[in-house]
């Protein structure tokens, strides 16, 4: 085992995954130098998840990975009977990896007679037995409040702004741009990484694939020639695609487009495709994608490595500030 890894004792440990983001969950058992267990899953003939963990977890740690990805429901049940399954098993602890924390936009009651199902979501995972929770760059700071243990939101805008100083010739004439006021601190830590200035979007959602950008927002970005744009999640592209047309209407001649979670729902690419200005679309695989579902200017950064040394820094009873989404170091 390298020096790195030493620590982690693999008796000690149990890492399963859920069936919405394989492929991540091995990155993470692979760079922790751990073995992924197996996990058994099927349906009765009523359509009752049957599940099963393959490996006894009695007073081990126990690490389940699961992306709260479409199916959304399904995959979420299927945590949760985990998680129960680690608790009734007499598990030591119980921590769930949650890399894409969908239900995270649910944070707030903006309409009469409707849930705050973010909030929802993090006590039925409490209840089902999650002693700890591990996600990537929440929706709103609010959210992490919601949470009744502890919980660590982390960030990927280091690997963000290592691929962008590694790739791009000049940053000289760029700008990072939030494209709501909401983003705008998130955005902000961002540029200091890379010692850029900072815009931000004055945004009014109409619908969920439509929105209005204020005009007002011109006139921070004048005068340069590349604006990169940076957000947590990008699901059907509207306001991108909005914010795109408006930069291009500015002066932009080149445009990148950065998001943690990349959902590209329905006519997402359709829509970004048609601005030739958008020349790379940066996220992490936090959500899954398919080789065959990418376009040939799409970067997918791992964010195994950031789960990976989380989960040892935990383990090892160390800070994680510097992996921690709202810190100031990263």
């Amino acid at each position: 085992m390298s020096k790195k890894h030493r620590n982690i004792d693999p008796h000690d440990v149990r890492f399963f995954s859920g069936r919405s983001n394989p492929v991540l969950a091995q990155k993470i058992a692979d760079y922790l130098e751990l073995p992924m267990e197996t996990t058994h899953f099927s349906k009765f003939s009523n359509d009752n998840l049957f599940v099963q963990l393959g490996a006894s977890v009695r007073g081990r740690r126990v690490y389940i990975v699961q992306s709260l990805v479409s199916p959304v429901s399904d995959h979420l049940l299927e945590l949760l009977m985990m998680l129960d399954i680690a608790k009734s098993a007499a598990a030591h602890d119980i921590h769930a990896i949650i890399p894409y924390y969908s239900y995270a936009r649910s944070d707030k009651k903006d309409a009469p007679r409707i849930s705050i199902t973010a909030r929802l979501v993090a006590d039925l995972m409490q209840t089902a037995g999650a002693t700890r929770i591990m996600t990537m760059t929440l929706h709103s700071p609010q959210v992490h409040g919601f949470f009744s243990v502890p919980a660590d939101p982390l960030t990927a805008r280091g690997l963000f702004a290592d691929h962008m100083l590694k790739n791009s010739k000049s940053l000289a004439d760029a700008v990072v741009v939030a494209p709501d006021v909401g983003s705008a601190k998130s955005a902000a830590r961002f540029a200091d990484l890379l010692d850029l200035p900072t815009a931000a979007a004055q945004k009014t959602r109409i619908s969920d694939e439509e929105v209005k950008i204020g005009s007002l927002f011109k006139r921070q970005v004048a005068g340069f020639r590349h604006a990169i744009i940076y957000d947590d999640e990008i699901a059907t592209g509207g306001t991108v695609a909005e914010l795109s047309r408006l930069l291009v209407e500015s002066g932009i001649e080149q445009i990148t487009l950065i998001c943690t979670h990349g959902l590209f729902l329905g006519k997402a690419f359709a829509r970004l495709q048609a601005i030739p200005q958008i020349q790379e679309i940066i996220t992490t695989d936090t959500v899954p994608r398919a080789p065959e579902n990418q376009p040939p200017n799409m970067t997918i950064l791992s964010t195994a490595s950031i789960f990976g040394r989380a989960i040892r820094q935990n383990y090892l009873h160390r800070s994680i500030g510097e992996l921690f989404d709202f810190g100031a170091d990263q």
